[in-house]
């Protein structure tokens, strides 16, 4: 059976998808048989014969050179840049549970190690129509562990706190905090990951830098990170 653990972050363009590309990284470097998912993907360029590119995909797999198919990677691709709930409501397609559980069981059946990265926050609807899918309801139906991606600047404190509380109320278990965007030496960046791990009990495991290429963790350390998770709805 695989090993999940499941990818957020405080907001957007918070640089989930650059750090999920170094985990992934770390593991295929370490001999690991790693596959990415994502349910939804919106904001993404088309190809000349009109078929769109999963880009957070493709980042993923550029960086951390895992030879999956992007193909398995995102059932629900969306062209508009906006919440995958809206955009599928401008384009049509909207997300299934059933579709989205589904593929991410093969990849499970398939791989020793699947991350799978949300999109936004952890607030961020997947489906508001006559269904109503959030993040959660993914999260829950597969009882996966998630990391919680920051920026390192200024708001973090704010961020953080509200978004590890909101998930310890729902009951949704919080492994750890990577920073992103980190400058070593900066005494707002070095308190703010100070009063984070204070603030809300939750260690930040490593601090990434703009143009990193390897993740500070260890092999072990992320390792430890993935559970097995539980396949019943």
């Amino acid at each position: 059976m695989s090993k999940q653990l499941f990818i957020t972050g405080t907001g957007t363009d918070m640089g989930k998808t650059y750090v999920t590309g170094l985990i992934l990284k770390k593991l295929r470097e370490n001999g690991k048989n790693a596959a990415y998912y994502k349910v939804a993907m919106s904001g993404n360029d088309r190809r000349e014969d009109g078929s769109l590119i999963p880009g957070d995909a493709l980042h993923v797999k550029t960086i951390s050179g895992i030879s999956q198919p992007l193909e398995e990677m995102c059932p629900y691709v969306y062209e508009t840049a906006v919440s995958p709930h809206l955009a599928a409501q401008i384009e049509g397609n909207p997300v299934e549970m059933g579709t989205a559980l589904k593929a991410f069981d093969s990849l499970c059946g398939s791989y020793d190690y699947v991350t799978a990265e949300g999109s936004g926050g952890i607030l961020c609807p997947l489906r508001y129509d006559d269904q109503h899918i959030q993040l959660e309801d993914f999260i829950r139906a597969r009882r996966l562990g998630c990391l919680i991606i920051a920026d390192a600047g200024l708001g973090t404190i704010n961020s953080v706190v509200l978004t590890v509380e909101y998930m310890k109320a729902r009951q949704i278990p919080v492994k750890g905090i990577i920073f992103n965007h980190y400058e070593p030496g900066s005494r707002l960046h070095e308190d703010n990951r100070y009063m984070c791990e204070e603030m809300t009990g939750v260690k930040v495991l490593a601090c990434v830098k703009d143009g990193d290429t390897e993740l500070e963790l260890s092999l072990e350390q992320l390792e430890a990170l993935y559970e097995n998770g539980c396949h019943v709805i």
